[in-house]
């Protein structure tokens, strides 16, 4: 199985690792996030990082942008990770931060509050990731699939 990358918020298509930079691989769907919870996250540097709990989307786009891992004792919170460039393999997904940017990352309890618009906010500016609050009625960008 060749690996393949999650998109960036510029790409809608997944690059694949071992083809070319002109080939065009089909679109991430939902569908295809029943196979990538539970695998394993590892940081850029190959570090583990946790299991994939829950993949959210931005809401305007329909791309995945960040997953949750389990962390603290007996995994009470869930913690966020930036899908964004991250690259899929059969086994693992290997995203684009570190370890230590993940621990200090916001996190929600376990059993998976809603995200505020400032939460969102706090997250993406983590990251240092761009945010803009959507113009839908709710001002969030995020949904967990």
């Amino acid at each position: 199985m060749s690996e393949q990358q999650v998109p960036s918020q510029e790409q809608n298509e997944i690059a694949t690792e071992n083809e070319p930079s002109e080939a065009v691989a089909a679109p991430v769907t939902h569908h295809d996030l029943s196979e990538w919870r539970g695998r394993v996250l590892n940081d850029a540097n190959g570090e583990r990082i946790g299991r994939l709990e829950d993949v959210y989307f931005d809401i305007d786009t329909d791309e995945a942008q960040f997953g949750t891992v389990k962390e603290g004792l007996f995994g009470r919170h869930l913690t966020f990770v930036p899908l964004v460039g991250a690259t899929v393999g059969p086994e693992s997904l290997q995203v684009a931060t570190t370890v230590a940017e993940v621990k200090g990352a916001p996190n929600i309890a376990s059993e998976g509050e809603q995200l505020t618009t400032e939460d969102e906010s706090v997250l993406y500016h983590h990251y240092k990731l761009n945010y803009t609050p959507s113009d839908r009625e709710s001002k969030r960008r995020l949904v967990r699939h």
